[in-house]
Parts: C-alpha cells; structure tokens; sequence
C-alpha cells in the first residue's frame, strides 16, 4: 500500500494552486467544489447494497467491458472520474495503479477508471501514467446518470470558461457540462453494489484501503 495518502498528494496538488495562481482564478475553483457540496443530492447517489444496473463501457484499447463480464468470475472495482486532462484525475489514477491495482490483480479482481471523455482522447492518461488497469468510456454518461453522480458547472464556472473561449463538452467530446462526481463502487458477483463512496469536492477521493477492505469481505477473504 501507498506510503502516502490520496489526500496528501491532493492536498499538496490544493498547496501548489494557493501558491501559483491568481487570488480570483483559486476562488473560482474553491467556490464550485463548495456550491457542489453544499448541493449534493446525497439520495439520487447509488449507495451499497443497490442492484448495479446494467451497463457497457467501451475501453479506450477496444475491448467492451459489461457489468455481467466484470462479475462473471468475481467481483468488480469500478472507479468513476471526470475527464484525461483533469489534474487530480493525474493524480488519483496513478495513484491507485500504484496502491490498489497490484492488490487486486493479486486477488483476480478487475479495476476499470470510467469517463464520459470519447476513447480516442481519453487513451492519453492511461498511456501518459502507463496504468495497470482498464481505462474506459462511459459514452453519453449513461452508467453516471443510471448512478445518480453527475453535475453540472455553476453558473460562474459556465462564465469563465466561456470568457476564455473554452467549453469541457468539447474537451471530453460530450457537448454538454455534465461531469461525474469521483466515484468509487465494489460491484458483488451478485451484481450487487458492496461498496460506494461518491464525493461531489474532486480533490477528496476515495483512499486504495476502504475499496480493498470491501473487496476482500466480498471474497471472505481474511485481511493482511
């Protein structure tokens, strides 16, 4: 495991913002992380103990994952994040290629970090971080809808981007704002959900522990 936390790299990630950008340009980015907490619609969330619903995912090398596929010998990781280009994305994907992914190859377990971002601009992180699980596309954030985890940009982020000329549904090839909150599911061979930690602050993310703890009580297998 990881020496050091998740939240420690992110927070030095938070650090380094409060020392190189513009007072106005941080504000903006704290004030949206605080707006999506503050309206966090906690009971549309999809929540342990839930049917996983059906879903295909198309993985940026070409193989199709579905739900029944990933279950079908065990179960399942499945990490839900925004887009290649974001920077905590950078952050937290590497991270649990290097605290998670070696654990659950250990124990037969897939891992799949999921974006609505199309495959052929969404292989660039995975090929940047050579990361040791699958990467796929959520196309049209039909799996992030059928979870309950998708927001939308306040209205002063909207602004912004549109005064520098940028828009995140051209980024992630999406044409809309929709973006998932950082998502973490344990899915049963049952096709149950038997862990789920959603965040609606992207620079708080779910730690490798808590989903391999999940993962080996779904196994019965007994902790190291």
């Amino acid at each position: 495991m990881s020496t050091i936390s998740l939240r420690q790299l992110l927070a030095e990630l938070h650090a380094e913002r409060e020392r190189t950008w513009e007072p106005a340009q941080l504000q903006l980015n704290i004030n949206q992380r605080l707006d999506l907490v503050e309206a966090a619609k906690t009971a549309r969330w999809v929540k342990a103990g839930d049917p996983a619903p059906a879903f295909e995912l198309e993985e940026v090398d070409g193989e199709r994952l579905t739900l029944e596929g990933l279950t079908a010998k065990g179960p399942a990781v499945l990490i839900l994040f925004r887009f290649a280009g974001c920077p905590a994305c950078n952050i937290a994907l590497p991270y649990y290629s290097r605290a998670l992914a070696p654990h659950l190859a250990a124990l037969g377990v897939p891992l799949v970090a999921a974006s609505p971002q199309i495959p052929e601009r969404l292989v660039e992180i995975k090929r940047r971080h050579d990361l040791k699980f699958q990467v796929a596309t959520d196309r049209d954030n039909v799996l992030g809808r059928k979870l309950g985890v998708l927001y939308t940009a306040n209205a002063a982020t909207q602004a912004a981007a549109q005064a520098k000329g940028t828009f995140i549904g051209d980024t992630i090839g999406t044409g809309t704002w929709e973006i998932p909150q950082a998502t973490a599911l344990v899915i049963g061979t049952d096709r149950r959900i038997k862990f789920a930690d959603v965040s609606p602050d992207w620079l708080v993310r779910t730690e490798a522990g808590p989903i391999l703890e999940a993962v080996r009580e779904a196994l019965a297998v007994p902790a190291e």
